[in-house]
């Protein structure tokens, strides 16, 4: 490892100091809308065409939640990630149901000792 990159950090002092970036429906929350209002925008604007979102995009009058779903969802296109709109899907409609295998080997000795009144 080259010592040359690695940054010094002070004691008491964050690497990070203004942490992770919040999530946009977090940042909605803040801003005073109620979670079913996010999730009714959200499902509208999913079903919207480019063009339609250009024009919320452009809309003085548009709310910024509108604003804001229109632009996650053009940076997503931009970037060819799904992030943003998994998160807004997941956001309405929930999550699916995930699933796990779980494999366990138990070994060990089972010890019995019979007392036959001897």
């Amino acid at each position: 490892m080259n010592e040359q990159n690695l940054k010094k950090f002070e004691k008491g002092v964050s690497g990070n100091p203004n942490g992770r970036p919040k999530k946009y429906v977090t940042l909605l929350k803040e801003q005073g809308y109620k979670l079913a209002e996010i999730n009714d925008t959200i499902q509208a604007m999913l079903s919207m065409d480019l063009d339609e979102l250009k024009e919320v995009w452009q809309n003085p009058k548009a709310t910024i939640l509108e604003k804001t779903i229109a632009n996650a969802m053009r940076k997503s296109l931009e970037k060819g990630s799904l992030y943003s709109i998994e998160t807004l899907l997941s956001r309405v409609y929930g999550k699916p149901k995930e699933t796990a295998d779980v494999n366990q080997t138990v070994s060990g000795e089972i010890k019995i000792t019979l007392d036959l009144g001897e």
